[in-house]
């Protein structure tokens, strides 16, 4: 029992010594070498984990512009890193990776934070702006194409709107969102983003017709859709006579959305739901 406890003591020395190596830092080869014997030295798991843990430290606040800098700006990078590793044994490698990465993860959650938060407000300002449009009514929309030219005829695409202002404001320029889709049919023909910029403003309850043509070369100019194809029309944005952004749902989209749920997955924590 006393020579099996006492191959236990000299096998637990042997590892400990063996992890205690340290990095000679005093010069690129012996740097180059040092490391190697240690990773040499560890076993298959804590290897990676070694390896992993000198690249974060080796990455931490390197400045890249130094690298452009030539020889020179070359030899001030391997002269930190040196610095750096230089007297470290591979559990202290290890643990001041772990550090390192810790602190990195800690700023992306509060960046994320930030962000989500922000995401949120703009998600709950949207919806009350959403609202508020209401009082700018598309009352009429109609699509189609018109004949244009006699000897070369091409056909120009039309939009056409009815619409009534409803909101306490003048406006000068509203933006829309144009769905033309068949009945019975799930996907749309086109669905596309449109503006205009109103000359003379719209006042309070002025309702008035407009005849839109969009560029013959856009979607508008190139969508194939049938008669039964019908135009819808949401309100996504006013500015007010001034051109300032008086309401919109353009803060928060489709994108927004993605990236919020996106977030939320890797930190559920900040969830406001």
């Amino acid at each position: 029992m006393n020579k099996i406890y006492l191959i236990l003591i000299i096998s637990s020395i042997f590892l400990l010594s063996s992890c205690a190596e340290k990095i000679d830092g005093t010069s690129e080869e012996s740097l180059k070498s040092s490391i190697e014997s240690i990773k040499n030295s560890l076993p298959d798991d804590k290897k990676n984990e070694f390896e992993d843990a000198l690249q974060t430290i080796m990455f931490q606040n390197l400045d890249f512009s130094d690298l452009m800098k030539g020889e020179e700006g070359a030899d001030a990078v391997i002269k930190d890193v040196k610095s750096k590793l230089n007297g470290l044994t591979a559990d202290e490698i290890i643990g001041e990776g772990k550090k390192i990465q810790a602190e990195i993860e800690a700023k992306k959650k509060e960046q994320a934070k930030i962000e989500i938060t922000e995401l949120y407000e703009n998600k709950s300002k949207a919806e009350s702006n959403k609202e508020k449009l209401k009082g700018f009514k598309v009352i009429k929309s109609r699509f189609y194409k018109r004949k244009k030219g006699s000897y070369y005829v091409t056909y120009e695409p039309i939009i056409e709107l009815t619409v009534k202002n409803g909101t306490d404001k003048a406006i000068s320029r509203a933006y829309f969102e144009g769905t033309l889709a068949s009945p019975n049919r799930s996907v749309p023909w086109l669905k596309d983003e449109f503006n205009y910029s109103i000359s003379g403003g719209l006042e309070p309850n002025e309702e008035v017709t407009w005849s839109l043509a969009p560029n013959m070369f856009s979607d508008w100019g190139e969508v194939k859709a049938p008669k039964d194809a019908i135009l819808t029309v949401d309100v996504l944005q006013l500015d007010d006579a001034e051109g300032n952004e008086m309401y919109s749902v353009k803060i928060f989209g489709e994108e927004e959305e993605e990236r919020l749920n996106e977030l939320l997955k890797k930190y559920p924590e900040f969830s406001q739901n």
